[in-house]
């Protein structure tokens, strides 16, 4: 039988299908700022993330921004990281006057690698940012112990990683950190259209946090007139969700688990059927650790050959970010990232999410066994 042709894309917007009344509702409501549905959307957050501290911000970018700010990352501190990520978390190092220290990362996990933040650290360092590539968990426990050991924080960018789980803690509960930023934009797992989570460990970060991601003002306090008598002690952003955006992630985060299920079973049997094959490596699995599965990413041999064949088969493929420190803007940042340069240009990411089905997945893994 022929397969009818299509492409398999890399990524796509998840929408329910119930989601046109709510959102009609609230649209037509005359509150679409931040209300009651950016409440109710936040308490539903602290149920699944197993954190009451949970603030829902426009973007995940912001939620980076807003855990360095209440960090106390100021000019000239020095925040590590890892290059291989979204530009968006070195972003808001830099909007802070901040310098980012790349540390080099693992090559069969491509996160973060802890040995190396340990070798970056200096009398300079404020803060370190752990990455988890395509939702699979760093290894947040020894992370935080170098943490600790020199009175770091640690904030997790979790963009990729709603819904993963780290040994005896669920992602966004801040067992393992100070902050944790979880990214509800357009294609990510669980989206609100555009938008970000911010958790946070501390109960005065999650106060202070909430007036600042609203310019610094209250939004709780009685006042009799709106709040133009409220003093402003801390300069803060417009950083916050509105109803409209609250009212999809309500409705889409009923289905998100069945997703994500789906997610796994697809990166499971591409585990099993490429375990042996000449040519593909596959990255690490351990029994620990759940990923979301946002990315199911693997190194090749000859990728631009294996991206040249995809290509002519439909199946989108790509290595989805650019390494940070290639940029112009940070190269006075550079250094040596042996282990980055060995696999950067080997990966690549293969369709795996709840669009990808059985039959899709069978011919991924057949294109890619008929070689390139």
């Amino acid at each position: 039988m022929v397969r009818e042709r299509r492409i398999i894309p890399l990524f796509r917007v998840y929408m329910s299908e119930k989601v046109d009344k709510p959102l009609l509702e609230t649209v037509h409501s005359g509150w679409i700022g931040q209300c009651g549905k950016v409440n109710e959307w936040e308490k539903i957050l602290a149920k699944k993330l197993n954190n009451p501290r949970v603030l829902s911000l426009s973007a995940g970018t912001h939620g980076l921004h807003l855990a360095l700010k209440l960090a106390g990352v100021e000019r000239k501190d020095e925040v590590i990281t890892t290059a291989l990520t979204c530009f968006a978390t070195t972003t808001p190092i830099l909007a802070q006057g901040a310098e980012p220290v790349w540390a080099d990362i693992q090559a069969d996990s491509l996160n973060i690698d802890p040995q190396s933040i340990r070798q970056r650290i200096t009398k300079y360092t404020k803060a370190i940012i752990a990455m988890h590539w395509g939702g699979y968990p760093a290894d947040l426990e020894e992370i935080y112990r170098i943490a600790n050991d020199y009175d770091l924080f640690v904030i997790e960018d979790a963009a990729h990683a709603y819904g993963a789980t780290y040994k005896d803690s669920i992602i966004g509960d801040c067992k393992y950190s100070d902050y944790c930023m979880i990214s509800t934009q357009a294609i990510k797992t669980l989206t609100t259209g555009d938008g970000g989570i911010l958790c946070l460990k501390s109960n005065d970060d999650y106060a202070l946090g909430k007036l600042l991601r609203w310019y610094g003002i209250s939004r709780e306090l009685p006042r009799t007139d709106f709040r133009c008598e409220e003093d402003i002690k801390e300069a803060g952003f417009k950083y916050n969700l509105n109803d409209i955006a609250a009212t999809i992630g309500l409705v889409n985060i009923k289905e998100v688990d069945t997703n994500i299920a789906t997610a796994r079973s697809n990166a499971a049997y591409y585990r099993k059927e490429l375990a042996d094959f000449d040519g593909v490596t596959l990255l690490q699995n351990a029994e620990d650790r759940q990923s979301s599965y946002w990315l199911f990413t693997i190194l090749v041999e000859n990728r631009t050959e294996f991206f040249r064949m995809m290509g002519e088969k439909g199946i989108s493929v790509s290595r989805v970010h650019e390494r940070n420190d290639k940029h112009t803007c940070v190269k006075e940042f550079r250094r040596p990232l042996p282990v980055l340069d060995s696999v950067i240009d080997k990966m690549v990411c293969v369709p795996v999410n709840w669009w990808v089905t059985k039959e899709d997945r069978e011919y991924i893994v057949n294109s890619i066994k008929g070689g390139w």
